[in-house]
């Protein structure tokens, strides 16, 4: 497996919908890259669907964005075999491995069931992982990203998924209730460390929450002795986070302002058939646009741009 072949602690950016597409991995590919992609989360049962080709943007992608993981999410275990298997194929580009979204606190999946509300389902949780690895057929690693809990930190859900001697498990440090609305609670991240090594030594044990930067990370990958880093809002304050001593404090206006338009542009290439609106990049206008005078009133001008040529010109107006 290539997990053997990566650093220890190796840093990954982490799963972000709508955020980590394609495109923005090439950009943090370009500034420094981590030693482990994600992309965003695609639904199985989608994919399963004839609503298939509308999601096929999320697994899209490059060379550049190497190694890769798909993170799935869904319902159905037959679906999560199946699209496994597609995988493995090669039928969506070259990638790595495969993670199971088992974190993610939105509203309406875990509605539905999915997400984190599998805490609370362990039968499903268990069919989905099975049929996952059995998908993969031992060609590809499976593992699974997690939270310390549902509503309160429980121990004996990491007790269950390490039962399944996955390649990998990652554990963002809060509950789901908890949102992002607290500190990450990296002692917990240390206790599921210490789980690892009693029941599954071989599954590498990644932590996520709150790192602010490459120095952080190895702070906190030497202090619960974790096998990896996972980062994930961090990167939006900068894009050159994985770096060992990042220049982005630095970066002139005019430097800032190169990057954003570079943003822009390989957005508008990828996707020119208007898979994704013009607005989508509004939540990236933060990361560039900032720590210059005017900063904020040049934010506010780009995002009301309708169309990427109008946000090419007004970049090109200000260097």
């Amino acid at each position: 497996m290539f997990y053997n072949d990566l650093p220890k602690p190796f840093f990954v950016m982490a799963p972000m919908d709508d955020v980590t597409d394609t495109v923005f991995r090439q950009i943090v590919a370009s500034c420094a890259p981590p030693d482990l992609f994600f992309t965003e989360f695609v639904n199985v049962d989608g994919l399963q669907s004839p609503g298939r080709p509308h999601l096929l943007k999320k697994l899209q992608n490059t060379d550049k964005e190497r190694p890769l993981i798909a993170q799935l999410w869904g319902l159905k275990p037959e679906n999560f075999y199946e699209v496994s298997k597609q995988i493995v194929s090669g039928e969506f580009g070259e990638f790595a491995g495969i993670d199971l979204n088992m974190g993610c606190p939105a509203k309406g999946e875990v509605q539905n069931g999915a997400c984190s509300a599998l805490m609370n389902n362990r039968e499903l949780a268990a069919e989905i992982i099975q049929a996952t690895q059995q998908g993969a057929a031992g060609v590809l690693p499976v593992s699974v990203k997690t939270r310390l809990g549902f509503h309160e930190i429980d121990p004996t859900w990491h007790e269950f998924l390490l039962q399944f001697k996955l390649n990998m498990l990652t554990i963002h440090g809060r509950t789901k209730r908890e949102m992002s609305k607290v500190p990450a609670h990296w002692d917990e991240i240390g206790k599921v460390r210490e789980l690892r090594d009693a029941l599954s030594p071989e599954t590498l044990l990644v932590g996520n929450g709150d790192v602010t930067s490459h120095a952080h990370g190895l702070e906190l990958a030497s202090q619960y002795r974790l096998d990896g880093i996972m980062v994930g809002r961090g990167i939006f304050h900068d894009p050159f986070l994985f770096a060992v001593n990042s220049p982005w404090q630095d970066q002139s206006k005019q430097q800032r302002i190169e990057l954003y338009t570079k943003h822009v542009k390989l957005f508008a290439n990828t996707w020119q058939h208007g898979e994704h609106p013009v607005h989508v990049l509004n939540k990236f206008c933060k990361i560039y646009i900032n720590g210059f005078d005017g900063a904020k009133e040049m934010r506010e001008q780009l995002m009301a741009a309708k169309n990427t040529d109008e946000l090419l010109h007004l970049l090109a107006s200000e260097v």
